[in-house]
Order: structure tokens, then sequence, then C-alpha cells
């Protein structure tokens, strides 16, 4: 982490006063567009290749199940090497598997394997990519600046969200080729970017030789430190019980009966919820009371969910997904935060990772679990059944982990 110097300026925006970090945040938010132009044409192409929607899951998996198989792997590369020069070659691979995409489409070929095949590489890519770019923001900006940084990465994140997959369609419609040529193009962009814009670290950790214990250390560390286990195992359980995002098109066409619009409404929700408390961050960083508050946030998002689940008005439902992505924004912004601050860099890189396969694991467990207790008790008590669960976690791991709930101040 740079040293905080009392001279270094505040306010809204204070992370932007490090160049480094500008690059760094302009990479992200451009990876973020092509991540999410990429995501859109790959599920049309393939739906309009095979009309099967197991092979959607297969897209989706084949990008998990690298993170999860090198788990060991990835964290301690990003703590041995130039996190900077490992963000840039994979985002420079990520541009290569978006070329395979784009060559695989022009050739019309009529199977989805070279799209799976490619995918995996991608997620290849994304495993090594997701440790390096978080574990290398305390080493951009000084220690004052990480929360107005950490939250300035989440409102990018969340605003390519939203308008990348609008982009993505527009291209779609134009030819998939423009789709997959822009990926390409902005990736490479992004690959540049973070290598000529993003300044030259000093080596996180040693290069010695990698055993098992230093691959993993990120298991252990986690594991020993009660307050960082709290955390990462609260959103673990908080999101495997949520299920409202996976349940969306069931709600619009059955539910609230508004239409592929509408579900497209629905799903902007969170975001917008979330973009509004990222630069509500901005402005008015959390200054006491961190730990009360993200448990009292996380509760929020059950309380949420649960009246979501019982809504059959739109705006209704659409207010309560804003209030789950504000909620969710807030609960995420800290638990990064306290992350990043309590663990020491020669570790942060498998801590990371180790904290990225548990946020994927939960995304793809729980949208699993919602589809099964959509099927055994219907979509309305499946979610508000996990939206009451969500509170019970809350109170639990508040009884569980004192020292997390009693987390004063986030510096």
């Amino acid at each position: 982490m740079l040293d905080d110097d009392t001279k270094t300026p505040a306010g809204r925006f204070a992370a932007f006063s490090s160049p480094g970090y500008r690059a760094y945040w302009i990479a992200l938010m451009l990876n973020g567009f092509a991540v999410q132009i990429q995501t859109v044409a790959v599920g049309w192409y393939v739906y309009d290749l095979t009309a099967n929607p197991l092979d959607l899951g297969l897209v989706g998996l084949s990008q998990f199940a690298p993170a999860l198989l090198l788990v060991l792997v990835t964290g301690s590369v990003a703590d041995r090497f130039s996190r900077r020069g490992l963000m840039a070659v994979s985002l420079a691979a990520e541009a290569v598997t978006a070329g395979v995409l784009l060559t695989v489409t022009t050739l019309g070929l009529a199977t989805p394997l070279p799209i799976f095949f490619a995918m995996a590489l991608f997620g290849v890519a994304r495993a090594f990519y997701n440790p390096a770019r978080q574990s290398i923001v305390p080493n951009l900006v000084p220690g004052a600046h990480l929360a107005n940084a950490i939250a300035a990465n989440s409102t990018a994140s969340q605003f390519a969200t939203i308008c990348g997959p609008v982009a993505g369609g527009l291209l779609y419609a134009i030819g998939p080729n423009y789709a997959y040529g822009t990926t390409v193009i902005l990736l490479i962009i992004s690959s540049l970017v973070v290598l000529f814009g993003v300044p030259r670290q000093g080596r996180p950790g040693s290069r010695g030789p990698a055993g098992w214990d230093t691959l993993s250390a990120g298991f252990r560390y986690i594991w020993t430190r009660k307050p960082i286990l709290g955390a990462i195992s609260l959103d673990l359980f908080a999101v495997l019980f949520g299920g409202a995002m996976a349940l969306l098109p069931v709600y619009a066409r059955d539910i609230l009966d508004v239409g592929p619009e509408g579900l497209g409404l629905l799903r902007a929700g969170p975001a917008i919820g979330a973009i509004i408390m990222g630069v509500l961050f901005m402005m008015r960083p959390i200054r006491n009371h961190a730990g009360i508050i993200m448990f009292i946030a996380v509760a929020g998002f059950g309380v949420a969910t649960f009246v979501f689940a019982l809504s059959d008005t739109l705006w209704l439902s659409v207010a309560m997904l804003v209030l789950i992505g504000g909620f969710d924004m807030i609960s995420v912004n800290i638990r990064s935060i306290l992350i990043q601050l309590w663990t020491p860099d020669d570790v942060r890189g498998r801590v990371l990772a180790v904290n990225q396969v548990f946020i994927g694991a939960s995304n793809e467990l729980g949208a699993f679990r919602a589809g099964v207790m959509a099927i055994w008790i219907g979509p309305v008590a499946a979610v508000a059944l996990g939206g009451a669960v969500i509170l019970g976690v809350a109170g639990v791991w508040a009884a569980l982990f004192p020292q997390l709930r009693d987390v004063k101040r986030l510096r």
C-alpha cells in the first residue's frame, strides 16, 4: 500500500488524484464493457445455434471452472510476480480468446464446441486477471483513499453492467462480428492502458520455489483470521440464499406479466441501486460503525428480497430490486475494504483469489438453489424463503463474529 500522506487531496474523487489509479480505472471500465458485450453476443449466438438452454449453462460453467481449478495457482502468481504485468498479459489473453470467437463466427461453424473451448480459455485469463486486479489497488492509492477507490471500482463495474449489454445487443443486431470485433479492440486498448499507464510495482513477494505451504497460504490465512472468514462467508451465504436475480425471467413472464421489456427493467434495478450507492460512498464514505452497517445492509438485503418475492406490482418489484442492489453495494464495499486492509500485501492475491472463487460459487450455486426450490415449492416461496434465511444468516453471523460486528473505521 502507498504510504499515507497528510498532504494527499481528499474529497469525492480522491482516488483519481493518483495517475496510476486513473489509468487502472479506465482499463477496468473498458474491460467491463468488453466482457458485457461478449457475454451478450455469446449467449445469443449459442442459443441461435442450438436452441438448447443447457448450452447457455455450459457457457457459464466453462468460464467458472478455471477459477475453481486454478485457485491455488492464480493467487500465488499475483503475490509473486508483477500485478501490473499480470493484468496486462491477462487482458491480452482475453483479447486473443475474443479473436477466436470472432474467427468461429466468421467461419460459421455449426457446433458450439469451439465456443465452449474459447470461453474456457477466457475463464483461464480471467482467473489470473481478477486476483491481480483486486490486489493491486492498495499499491496505487494512499491508504486514506482506498475506500474511495473501491467505491469507484464498484461504480465502474455496475455502469458497465447496465450499458454494456445494451451496446452488445445493438452491435449483435448489426452483426455478430461487430460485437466480437469491438470486444477485441476494447480488450487490446485496456491491456495497453495498464501496460503504459499503471506504474511498475515492486515484487509483492518472494520468487522462490512455490511449495504447498505457499500455494495454500490464502486458505490458511482466511481460516485463522476469523473477521476475514466471517466477512467472506457472510457474503457467500447471503448470495447463496438470494436467488431473486436467477428467477427474474419467471417473475417477468408469469407473475408480473411484463414481457421482455419489463425483464430488462427488472435486471437494471440492482445495478441502478448499486451505482447510486457507489456514488454516495465516493461523496460520503463510511466514517464509523462499519461492522454494524454491514450487518444491517445484509439484513436489508434479506428484507428487500422477501418483499420482492411477494410483490405482484412492477413498480414495487423494481423498487425492491434497486434496494437489493444498494444494500448489496454497501456490504460488498465494506467487506472489500476490510479484506484489503486486514490482508498483508504478500498474501493479498491468494486471499482475493479464494474470495473470488467463493463469490463465483455462491452465484452459481445460488441460481441452482433458487431453480430447484422454485420447482419444489414455487418461485414466490423460493425467493421469500431465501430472503428470510438471509435475515437469519445476518443475525447468526453477528453473534459468531463479534470482531467483525464491532469494526468501527475503514482505515
